[in-house]
C-alpha cells in the first residue's frame, strides 16, 4: 500500500489592488507643466483630503519633494501622484482632470465617492469607498 501525502493547501490568489486614481491627458499635461516650473526637486504632486469648507471636506494638491513610505504612489501618463494614506478610501476610483476657461483653471476630481458639493465648488462631502470582496 502506498501512502500519499495530502496536498498542501493553496493560498487563494491575491486580488489585484484597485487603482486609487487615474489622470486624464489634460491633468497629466498640467502636472508636467507644474513640475517643470517648480523651484527645487519635485517627485510629483501629493493629493489628499482635508476637513473644512461649507460641505465638510476639500481636496488638497501640493508639490511633493519626497515619497513617504505610507504614500500610495500612482504613476499614470508619465507623472507621479502621491496619495495621502488617509485619503485613499475617499479617492478610490477617482479621475483627476484639469479644466481651464476664461474665469478659472483648476484640477477637477470626478469622484464616485462624492455625495455632495457646496455651491462655490471649493468643498465636497465624501464617503469612504466600499470594496466588494
Amino acid at each position: 500500500m502506498t501512502e500519499t501525502t495530502p496536498a498542501a493547501p493553496t493560498k487563494p490568489a491575491r486580488r489585484p489592488r484597485p487603482q486609487v486614481m487615474r489622470l486624464t491627458d489634460a491633468a497629466a499635461t498640467r502636472v508636467k507643466e507644474l513640475m517643470g516650473r517648480a523651484d527645487g526637486a519635485i517627485v510629483g504632486l501629493r493629493v489628499g483630503i482635508k476637513n473644512g469648507g461649507c460641505a465638510g471636506q476639500s481636496y488638497t494638491v501640493d508639490y511633493a519633494q519626497d515619497i513617504k513610505p505610507t504614500d500610495e504612489v500612482i504613476e499614470d501618463k508619465g507623472v507621479k501622484i502621491l496619495v495621502d494614506p488617509k485619503a485613499v478610501l475617499f479617492l478610490l476610483g477617482t479621475e483627476m482632470d484639469y479644466k481651464a476657461d476664461r474665469m478659472q483653471a483648476q484640477f477637477v476630481f470626478n469622484n464616485p465617492n462624492q455625495i455632495s458639493a457646496c455651491g462655490c465648488g471649493e468643498s465636497v462631502e465624501l464617503k469612504p469607498a466600499t470594496i466588494d470582496g
